[in-house]
């Protein structure tokens, strides 16, 4: 017999009935039912019931075990006493007596339970990650995971992909983050970058005559955490193809992430027929370039129904041509205490407030707005709306480039409160037309918008000849239930359009080439146009799982203040180390 295990402590069934077997594994949880033991043991496949009477040879050592010991369990396969069968177990028929213990790991006092799936404090769980990853739900996280990650390399080589792997020292790219630096110590003063996403390599590749590239990659960028993003690293399916334009690439990608979602939704409904939302429809639908499709809730504009009104404070708004007024229908949200309700909500997110009409039974419109419009004004907002007696509408007025994030914050607040939101489904979809640039108000400059390498619809002749910020670009994002789940674009890839596209920026060619050089190179050479896109692993990972923070599907990740409590980065180094970088501290005084 093996040295620690014949079976796996998920392997035992009615078959194995009256053999003697080895086990191996933690002690899960032990119950003391009247003298006789009962330990659950556990390990990566499973869980088996172990009994020990007075009568084993083994008891005396049996009562000594504490939860975590690590044991070797001999004994005879059994089948449970009828009535204690456990169904919810794949091992719940069998149970094994056992007849030999030998401790193989003791386990000191837990600073956190392992079984169990109670909360606790994340600081300990990261700190004891090594014992958050035994508990079930966490483990079988990371499984699912890496079944993901199987499944994505094999639906993209079935697509006709070939995986390839890019450098992790590269040179520092302008991409919309903070680089993680390292000093070079054979150049002194020069540093390399960890690369944020694979862009300029993935391109050099299409350069270089290969076709359909993909790979696992891992991204770098120093920015702050939250739930929904990895502090210091994250994974991405990334691609790139040549000869494509924007609908080749949505043929690619989309039979791809629907099947992912499907093999893992456990039967909850995918979309097939993804929509394509222009990003300025999406805005002023949902008030968002990320909407979650399961809220059925869609802004309006209503700004004519206020337009010379009684009611002055949007009346003398909308004066101003830029200004409008949008309305966001509530249905079954017409009670005075709801309605006030989501007042208090719009000042505590720093608004004057959330005006409303409710409408009574007959079709009445009452509230502050409906007394000052007139029933007249009030009957047509809730036509348009398509409303009833006892629903409401909730109104943002002003410059929509400045309310637009609330209104689709204030969308959701309604429908989650109203529980209008379908949690059961995965709703995908392609965000388009992004503009190619942003006016940046803090350094009063003209900005990417988005991915500086991507093509401009128009090409170069809309570069020259168009206002910049009505410039659309071949951009594309997929979403899902509210979260960006990839991002990508048809690629700049003529040389003059890139230089003219960076110089609309604030780049000169001379910055574009000591900073972009091999691609700018490469582009001199016979550029195919190409295009692809990069899939977030973990987020895909995240919504799979049913959970809403990365935490939660990540091996070792940092906490919110981006350290490593485990392995205790960042960390201080030695004199000598800096020294052999030609680095000299300049700490910020306390």
């Amino acid at each position: 017999m093996h040295r620690y295990r014949s079976h796996t402590c998920g392997a035992l069934r009615d078959s194995h009935i009256d053999q003697t077997v080895r086990l191996s594994g933690w002690c899960h949880r032990i119950r003391d039912h009247g003298g006789v033991l009962f330990i659950d043991l556990r390990d990566h496949y499973g869980l088996t019931q172990c009994v020990a009477d007075p009568d084993s040879p083994a008891f005396a050592l049996a009562e000594k075990l504490r939860s975590e010991w690590v044991v070797r369990i001999d004994g005879k396969a059994r089948r449970r006493p009828a009535g204690t069968e456990n169904p919810e177990l794949p091992t719940g028929a069998v149970e094994v007596y056992i007849t030999e213990i030998e401790v193989l790991g003791p386990a000191a006092e837990l600073p956190l339970p392992v079984f169990g799936e109670q909360e606790y404090p994340e600081d300990i769980r990261l700190k004891y990650r090594f014992l958050d990853l035994r508990r079930e739900n966490l483990h079988q996280n990371i499984m699912t995971r890496g079944a993901i990650v199987d499944s994505m390399r094999k639906r993209m080589k079935e697509q006709g992909f070939f995986e390839f792997q890019t450098p992790i020292l590269t040179a520092s790219s302008p991409e919309g983050a903070r680089d993680f630096l390292v000093p070079s110590r054979i150049h002194p003063g020069k540093f390399y970058a960890l690369p944020q996403a694979p862009q300029q390599y993935k391109q050099l590749l299409m350069m270089s005559g290969f076709d359909r590239y993909f790979q696992i990659a891992p991204c770098f960028r120093d920015e702050d955490p939250r739930a929904d993003r990895l502090p210091g690293e994250f994974y991405q399916l990334d691609l790139e193809m040549s000869f494509v334009e924007q609908d080749d690439v949505f043929a690619a990608v989309e039979p791809v992430i629907t099947g992912i979602f499907e093999e893992f939704a456990k039967g909850k409904p995918v979309t097939r027929n993804w929509p394509r939302i222009p990003f300025a429809e999406s805005l002023r639908k949902y008030g968002t370039d990320k909407p979650d499709l399961r809220n059925p809730l869609l802004m309006q504009d209503v700004s004519e129904h206020f337009r010379g009104s009684g009611f002055k404070v949007f009346a003398r708004m909308l004066e101003d041509s830029k200004n409008q007024v949008w309305a966001i229908p509530g249905p079954g949200g017409g009670s005075r205490a709801f309605c006030d309700r989501m007042n208090s909500w719009a000042q505590g997110e720093g608004q004057p407030g959330l005006g409303y009409i409710m409408w009574r039974e007959g079709g009445e419109g009452a509230g502050p707005l409906a007394n000052n419009i007139g029933p007249e004004r009030t009957e047509a907002i809730r036509v348009q709306l398509g409303l009833k007696a006892g629903d409401a509408a909730f109104f943002v007025a002003g410059d929509p480039a400045k309310f637009w994030k609330f209104a689709g914050l204030a969308r959701t607040r309604l429908g989650e409160e109203l529980n209008l939101i379908d949690k059961d489904r995965f709703e995908l979809a392609w965000i388009v037309d992004f503009p190619m640039y942003e006016y940046n108000e803090e350094d009063k400059k003209v900005d990417f918008s988005h991915n500086p390498f991507s093509m401009p619809q128009g090409g170069l002749d809309a570069l020259n000849t168009q206002n910049p910020l009505t410039i659309k670009a071949f951009q594309y994002d997929i979403t899902c239930n509210g979260y960006e789940i990839a991002s990508g674009g048809i690629r700049n890839h003529r040389p003059e359009a890139m230089v003219k596209a960076f110089e609309i920026a604030g780049y000169g060619e001379n910055e574009v080439v000591e900073r972009f050089g091999g691609m700018y190179r490469a582009f001199q050479y016979g550029a195919p146009p190409h295009g692809g896109m990069a899939a977030g692993v973990d987020r895909i990972v995240m919504l799979l799982c049913g959970t809403n923070n990365l935490r939660e599907i990540s091996l070792f990740p940092m906490n919110q203040r981006a350290e490593d409590l485990l392995m205790g980065a960042p960390s201080e180094v030695a004199p000598k180390q800096l020294r052999e970088l030609h680095i000299r501290l300049n700490l910020p005084q306390n």
